[in-house]
């Protein structure tokens, strides 16, 4: 070992012991004659102290520059009075450097780390290895690291096995773009990368390991935003002999012993929500329960109205209006308003209405809107009542598609939320349960809200009369409006299995071609399992306040799907397209 100590874990207990560090300069400081070297490692910062009376360590410390490589030999002490530093876990003590040797000397980095810069993401990404010297990434590998361990350990304590699936594979329908391998020995056929291991764990059931795990990296070839990346890692579980009550039970179980011994944070019983009951209140399947806002719907108050922008969807059996209640809202701006109702356009709203309640007891002068004048009194009496408005408060409103509605007032919910700092809790839980088993399509069809392995809660002709409300056995956990992870009992019958591809339109030659081996695989005493899937990244973004899953992984792509500082992906040798035979089309470039 070069070293006897991490720069970061010296403490006063430490003091007058010899040790060895080794690590990179964080900061070169000269005080008359005495030089300073803010010493850095994985574990934490250390200030070591240089005498001019060691000539030859000292003229080394004089040349050290920001991030060389040094290894240094010294005693612990003390550090003297009021010079010590409550802000640094080190703070109490220092190294009086003994012996110094440049290891290795660095060119001046792409940015400082030594302070707080705001750096491009696509610098950041280029040098990617610098940016994780920074004691805030490295913090946050370390307890990506952590997170993991501790995931392994409860799940081997519960009698999980950790059970590796393929990464290649081939293509199944799960939502998203595939990534595709060409096969060289199978002219023509490609492979795919899993975007889960989902199949395989059902077939593991099959097989009778009936408690199954796996850390897996998962790839989904579609546009990225802030928590996606196109490969992800996915904490998979699956489990036989067990109902989504108890499924759900171990996992919250899992996840709030991580969070107590992790980040000490007690995040209590989870509470259970509905479906239905989340679009209706809240606008999203991904609820954020900190934020007080709710929905409300007000349809039946503007079937009568002179206003069409409210009447047409109040009459439409898919349309929806409904308020969003603001308290004390009505100290909002017109500049203000304009920008939230830009906000909502993103989600398709064609506008954004709304109500400043002045005086309450006044419903002729006392609310101030441009379509006020469109409403009854009696209808502006009863808006009030249902969204308990008060002086002072302002309501929005969103009328159109139930599907627009949703997601605008939904959105709008959150970022007033975060705008007005709304929030009543740092953390709040929940399990989101009793999803539709399907959704209508652009084109009038139906597609699994899940994927096409949920088990409905209902038989097989009772899902084939009514498919559209037919209810599925499937739950997602949701921490602070982000989806943790989501899970279902999955079909164990062949029957059911066979129902559900045909109400999807999957017809039994394609249900063969692609599925085959899992239809067969129902025939041999498949066991009633279920399972569920949470998304590491998501995770430990969401237990280190990191804003993006980038933030979180050690090479993360762009927002591209590209690396910066690879220059991923790239171009191969046309050899290697031959024996893949593939060729390329040439662009064709017009004049």
């Amino acid at each position: 070992m070069m070293r006897s100590h991490y720069c970061g874990q010296l403490r006063a207990s430490d003091v007058d012991q010899q040790i060895t560090l080794c690590g990179w300069v964080h900061r070169r400081r000269d005080h008359g004659g005495v030089i300073f070297l803010d010493l850095r490692d994985r574990e934490g910062i250390v200030q070591v102290v240089f005498d001019p009376d060691r000539e030859d360590s000292f003229a080394l410390a004089d040349a050290c520059r920001n991030e060389f490589v040094v290894k240094v030999k010294g005693l612990v002490r003390a550090r003297p009075a009021g010079t010590d530093n409550p802000e640094m876990p080190t703070g109490a003590v220092e190294v009086l450097g003994q012996e110094l040797e440049i290891l290795n000397k660095s060119e001046t980095p792409p940015f400082q780390l030594d302070e707080h810069q705001s750096v491009g993401e696509d610098v950041r990404l280029k040098y990617r290895y610098v940016d994780l010297r920074r004691p805030e990434m490295a913090a946050k590998l370390k307890l990506r690291s952590k997170v993991s361990t501790f995931i392994r350990n409860f799940l081997d304590q519960n009698g999980f096995l950790d059970i590796e699936t393929p990464i290649l594979t081939r293509a199944t329908p799960e939502g998203a773009r595939d990534y595709l391998v060409p096969s060289r020995t199978h002219e023509g056929h490609f492979f795919a990368l899993p975007q889960s291991p989902q199949l395989f764990k059902q077939l593991l059931m099959v097989s009778g390991m009936d408690r199954y795990y796996q850390i897996a990296k998962c790839f989904r070839d579609e546009d990225l935003r802030a928590d996606r990346q196109p490969e992800f890692t996915q904490i998979d579980i699956e489990t036989s002999f067990m109902d989504e009550t108890q499924i759900m039970a171990i996992t919250e179980k899992m996840v709030v012993e991580l969070f107590k011994s992790q980040i000490n944070v007690d995040l209590g019983p989870f509470p259970s929500m509905p479906y239905s009951e989340a679009m209706e209140t809240y606008g999203s399947d991904k609820p954020d329960l900190r934020i007080p806002l709710k929905l409300v719907s007000v349809s039946d108050l503007m079937k009568d109205v002179d206003f069409k922008v409210f009447a047409g969807p109040a009459n439409d059996v898919n349309g929806r209006v409904a308020g969003l209640k603001v308290p004390n809202g009505a100290s909002l701006t017109r500049k203000q308003i304009d920008t939230y109702t830009k906000f909502v356009s993103i989600y398709g709203a064609q506008g954004l209405a709304y109500i400043k309640v002045n005086d309450a007891s006044d419903l002729e002068e006392g609310l101030q809107s441009p379509i006020v004048k469109f409403l009854p009194l009696p209808v502006r009496a009863s808006i009030l009542e249902r969204l308990e408005a008060k002086d002072g408060d302002l309501i929005f409103f969103g009328a159109d598609s139930e599907k627009v509605v949703n997601e605008a007032l939904g959105a709008l919910r959150c970022k007033l939320g975060e705008d007005l700092e709304l929030m009543t809790c740092d953390w709040a839980p929940l399990w989101v349960v009793d999803f539709p088993m399907f959704e209508t399509t652009s084109d009038g069809g139906i597609t699994a809200i899940h994927h096409p392995f949920t088990a409905p809660s209902c038989t097989p002709e009772e899902l084939e009369a009514s498919p559209l409300t037919g209810l599925s056995r499937a739950y997602d956990m949701v921490l602070n409006g982000t989806e943790l992870g989501g899970g279902s009992i999955r079909i164990h019958q062949q029957d059911m299995q066979t129902k559900v591809f045909e109400l999807l339109n999957i017809g039994a030659e394609e249900q063969q071609e692609k599925f085959g081996f899992l239809l067969d695989a129902l025939k041999y005493g498949c066991p009633p399992h279920g399972g569920l899937a949470f998304g590491l990244d998501r995770l430990v973004m969401l237990m280190t306040g990191s804003s993006s899953i980038r933030e979180v992984i050690a090479f993360p792509k762009t927002q591209s799907a590209a690396c910066v500082m690879t220059q991923a992906p790239g171009l191969v040798a046309t050899k290697q397209l031959r024996e893949l035979n593939i060729k390329l089309r040439e662009k064709v470039v017009s004049e």
